[in-house]
């Protein structure tokens, strides 16, 4: 009896040591966060001064008192100039970008959480539950290898390994800059956050340097594969973190609601169909609240599967049904309360506990749709032949 369960406890440790988790898993969650976090950018190009920018009701000098008082970090309180403004936010665009297509992975994780920490912090009054989602979450992404497959990494990876390529020159210089910059908010005291934050990042600066220079001298010794080994260890627990921050959301909210008057009667979902903030279809709003049994059905319907779900994480059947019913929950809040955004962060967060074969089916449709449009992208025209060419060409041409 002892032996099977030393075998089987030593087992367990050699796959969470020797194995990041969830490669499909973790990466999907970044290409979620990533997406909808540049396009509520992108949405709120025009009014980003307004909302964290110099003409916002929530000026410089208010927000620096608030700063002084709770050391949250934000870059854009190293200077009160507009163009000091406007580079932070083309920077949280671009690192947004740079980390959906998984081009240097680890370090746009880092440059990710510093942009949305520093928007955020800026206005903490201009959020709702989706941003805070993304707060977090930014956060765990900077502990993953999100980068192991459908990035371009993972590409690189690939093509060094099969053409035996020389390594690139953008890492070395990336990770200057950044340490630069990181040295210059270390000296000013501007990198906020107490103690953590700053070990945080020079923590990811120098391993990232260890590792780069690891991997040019000795790519298979001892010492690599001693980083293997934490960086798997750190993936593997904020993948946990993930998930248990899943689980914990629809668990408080499930029981909260569950104390609520209204969603015991199963009348809840009628009033927010019914305020002019959260209709940006009425006549859809009006038709859905005026069936008395759909609003009961699907109030019930929503504390249910928030507080089942994570009772569910061990029954896979179950739990991919649930997913799949919260999932389409968060849809429908997105078309009928129009709350794009906070669905889509939500959704995203959901997708750490997809299937892995569900994952790699949809990267291979997502694989055969890309190569389809760039075969049509690259066809090369039929040209016309007459009779006679026709009659002089072989079989090679």
């Amino acid at each position: 009896m002892t032996q099977p369960l030393d075998r089987g406890l030593a087992g367990a440790v050699q796959r969470v040591t020797s194995t990041a988790l969830g490669p499909y898993q973790s990466a999907i969650v970044r290409i979620g966060f990533s997406l909808t976090w540049l396009l509520f950018l992108l949405r709120e190009f025009p009014h980003r001064r307004e909302l964290y920018g110099p003409d916002g009701p929530w000026s410089w000098d208010m927000a620096q008192q608030l700063i002084a008082q709770n050391n949250a970090l934000t870059a854009l309180m190293w200077s009160d100039s507009a163009l000091w403004f406007e580079i932070v936010y083309a920077v949280a665009m671009l690192s947004a970008l740079l980390l959906l297509l998984g081009w240097r992975t680890r370090a746009m994780s880092v440059v990710f959480m510093v942009g949305v920490l520093s928007l955020q912090n800026r206005s903490v009054f201009m959020g709702d539950g989706g941003d805070n989602v993304i707060h977090l979450m930014a956060i765990y992404l900077v502990f993953t290898r999100c980068g192991q497959v459908w990035s371009l990494d993972a590409r690189r990876a690939r093509r060094r390994t099969e053409a035996d390529r020389p390594q690139d020159r953008w890492g070395p210089v990336l990770w200057t800059v950044l340490g630069l910059l990181l040295l210059v908010g270390t000296l000013t005291h501007r990198t906020g956050g107490d103690d953590w934050l700053a070990v945080l990042l020079w923590g990811a600066w120098v391993g990232q340097g260890v590792w780069w220079a690891v991997n040019r001298r000795a790519p298979g010794g001892q010492t690599r594969t001693l980083l293997d080994v934490l960086a798997n260890l750190a993936h593997n627990a904020a993948l946990v973190v993930i998930m248990a921050e899943v689980c914990l959301i629809y668990a408080t909210a499930g029981w909260y609601k569950i104390q609520g008057s209204r969603w015991q009667d199963g009348s809840a979902l009628y009033y927010p169909l019914k305020l002019d903030y959260f209709t940006p279809w009425p006549a859809l709003s009006d038709i859905l609240a005026n069936s008395g049994l759909m609003v009961m059905v699907l109030t019930y319907g929503t504390v249910l599967v928030q507080v089942a779900f994570p009772f569910t994480l061990f029954n896979r059947k179950v739990k991919n049904v649930l997913l799949v019913a919260m999932m389409l929950e968060h849809a429908g809040i997105a078309v009928l309360l129009g709350l794009p955004f906070f669905s889509l962060a939500m959704i995203a967060a959901d997708a750490v506990f997809l299937p892995t074969s569900f994952l790699r089916r949809l990267g291979g449709w997502g694989a055969g749709a890309r190569d389809r449009v760039l075969r049509r992208a690259v066809r090369i025209p039929e040209q016309r032949t007459t009779p006679e060419e026709q009659a002089t060409r072989t079989l090679v041409g």
